[in-house]
C-alpha cells in the first residue's frame, strides 16, 4: 500500500527525489486535506455573503416599502406580513414563527446542512427587522407594490445562492408534492391563491390586487438573481453535414461541441443508418446566429432546444482565438 501512495504522490507531484515512503504519503493526505479545506473555506464564505445580502435586502424591502402600506407578499412572508397587519405583533417574530415548522420539514427533506443554514439566515432576518430600521420611501402605491417586491425578490435569491432560504414555501410545496402527487408549481400557486384572498377579505381587495403585482415582481427578480442574465440554452443538431456544423460552432460561435453517435428511426435503403448527433450549450442571445448559420448549411437539420438551469465546467465560455 505505501508503494502505491509513493507512485501516486510522485505522479501528481513531478518529483523524484527519494523520499521516505511515510513522509511521501504525509505530504501528499496535507496537500489534500488542505486543498479541501481551502476550497470549502471560499465556499462557506461565499455562501455567508450571498445570505447577508439577501437578508438586509429583504429585510430594507419590508420595512421601507410592504411593512408601512399593508401590503404583502406571497408565501411564508406574505402570511407574517398579513398576520403583522391584523394584529399588533411585532413582525420579526412572526417570522420566527412561521418558518419554524418550514425548517423542521426541510430538515427531514432536505438535510441537515440546509435546515441550519435556513434557521441562521431566518434568525438574522427577524434579528435585523428588529433591531435596524430602515425609513419609509415612498407611499405610491405602485412603486411600493414594484420596489417592495424587487428587493424582497432580491432578498429570496441571494439566500437560495447561499444555500438557504428566508421564506420557507417552496419546502412545504416539495413535501405537499411528494406526498399528493401534484407539482410543485401547482402548490405554490395553490398557497399564494388562499393567501391573496385572505388579504381581500381581511384588507381590501386594492391591498390584494397590489399584493399580487408585489408577488410578480419578486418571483421575476428571485429567477433573475439565480439564474442571472445569461440564460443558457442547451442545443442538439441532427444533420447530414454534421462535421460542418461543427466546426461552424467551434470556429464561428467558438462555443464547445459534443458528438454522440446515433441512428436513423426510419431506416434507409442504402443501410447507413449511422450518424452524428451535435450537442453544444450558448447563451439564449446567440440563439439566432447559431440557426442563421445552421440553415446556411442544412436548411433542413433537426434542431432541438432546451432551457438549461446552470452549467459548471466545460467550455461554457467563448473559446479563445488561436
Amino acid at each position: 500500500m505505501n508503494r502505491i501512495w509513493k507512485a501516486l504522490f510522485k505522479r501528481f507531484t513531478n518529483i523524484e527525489e527519494k523520499i521516505p515512503a511515510e513522509e511521501s504519503i504525509s505530504d501528499f493526505r496535507n496537500a489534500k486535506a488542505y486543498r479541501k479545506f481551502k476550497i470549502a473555506s471560499k465556499q462557506l464564505i461565499k455562501e455567508s455573503i450571498f445570505i447577508l445580502c439577501g437578508i438586509f435586502s429583504a429585510a430594507f424591502g419590508l420595512e421601507s416599502f410592504l411593512l408601512p402600506n399593508n401590503f404583502i407578499d406571497g408565501g411564508a412572508t406574505g402570511i407574517a406580513l398579513l398576520l403583522t397587519g391584523l394584529s399588533e405583533l411585532p413582525l420579526w417574530g412572526i417570522i420566527l414563527l412561521v418558518n419554524v415548522p418550514f425548517v423542521i420539514l426541510g430538515y427531514n427533506i432536505i438535510g441537515k446542512q440546509f435546515a441550519v443554514k435556513t434557521a441562521i439566515a431566518i434568525s438574522l432576518l427577524a434579528l435585523i427587522i428588529a433591531n435596524i430600521h430602515f425609513p419609509e420611501v415612498t407611499d405610491d402605491k405602485l412603486l411600493v407594490a414594484v420596489f417592495g417586491g424587487f428587493f424582497l425578490g432580491a432578498g429570496i435569491g441571494f439566500s437560495v445562492r447561499g444555500g438557504a432560504v428566508i421564506d420557507g414555501t417552496e419546502v412545504l410545496a416539495i413535501y405537499l408534492s411528494r406526498k399528493f402527487g401534484a407539482t410543485i408549481g401547482d402548490i405554490i400557486i395553490i398557497i399564494n391563491v388562499m393567501i391573496f384572498g385572505a388579504a381581500a377579505y381581511f384588507l381590501s381587495i386594492e391591498a390584494a390586487l397590489y399584493s399580487m403585482i408585489t408577488y410578480f415582481a419578486a418571483s421575476k427578480t428571485l429567477d433573475f438573481v439565480i439564474e442571472g442574465i445569461e440564460e443558457y440554452i442547451s442545443v442538439n443538431i441532427i444533420s447530414v453535414h454534421s462535421e460542418e456544423i461543427r466546426e461552424m460552432i467551434l470556429n464561428k460561435l467558438r462555443r464547445g461541441v459534443t458528438i454522440y453517435k446515433g441512428q436513423r428511426g426510419v431506416k434507409h435503403a442504402s443501410g447507413n443508418d449511422d450518424l452524428d448527433i451535435i450537442y453544444t450549450v450558448l447563451t439564449r442571445l446567440e440563439l439566432n446566429k447559431l440557426n442563421n448559420e445552421i440553415a446556411k448549411i442544412d436548411s433542413n437539420a433537426f434542431v432541438v432546444m432546451t432551457p438549461v438551469k446552470d452549467t459548471k465546467g466545460g467550455m461554457i465560455k467563448r473559446r479563445p482565438l488561436h
